[in-house]
């Protein structure tokens, strides 16, 4: 039986490095791999899948709160990925699980697990609850070699916990950081 997977990580994790890995592993072995990424992550423009190290490729669905995932899509597919997926809704949640058990495609979701104030997003949330298989992607800490698991938000390079929860950035607005170095430069948790 195919499975939804959730393979989080904080910012810098290497969450989309593996994901265009694993597209390419499945490229190589003539096999199809569908990238999904939400609408609303232009960064490196609309469309593009792009890790730090600088790998990139265009995805084939761009997804909205929305968006009913056409299943004719996934005609040929052996696997889905999905890039971004805390800002995935839960009904997309629940779609993307869907397809694991009635079209037996395995299903792999790299993203974040909580903002820069630690709270959970949506679509993370939702993947808590119904993944099959929950990997964490993990980071040291930006300040210093322990692990990573907060990350930090900088607002012209100080640390910061306020503005919108979906803030999109990359190495200038958030650092990885342990939980002794997060609450040293922004307080609790």
């Amino acid at each position: 039986m195919a499975k939804l997977y959730f393979r989080y990580g904080t910012v810098g994790s290497a969450k989309t490095l593996n994901l265009l890995a694993v597209g390419h592993n499945y490229s190589q072995q003539n096999k199809r791999a569908l990238i999904i990424a939400p609408e609303l992550d232009t960064r490196f423009g609309a469309g593009r899948v792009r890790s730090r190290a600088g790998l990139e490729r265009e995805a084939d669905l761009l997804v909205g709160p929305e968006t009913v995932i056409d299943r004719a899509l996934l005609e040929g597919v052996d696997c889905v990925l999905v890039d971004e997926a805390q800002f995935l809704s839960p009904a997309l949640v629940d779609q993307l699980r869907a397809i694991t058990i009635e079209q037996s495609v395995p299903v792999i979701c790299y993203g974040l697990r909580t903002d820069f104030r630690c709270a959970l997003f949506e679509g993370s949330r939702r993947l808590f609850e119904v993944a099959d298989a929950i990997e964490e992607v993990k980071t040291t800490c930006y300040f210093c070699n322990r692990k990573a698991v907060f990350n930090l938000k900088l607002v012209d390079g100080v640390p910061s916990v306020d503005g919108a929860s979906i803030d999109l950035g990359a190495d200038e607005k958030y650092l990885p950081a342990c939980s002794s170095c997060y609450r040293e430069k922004v307080g609790a948790p």
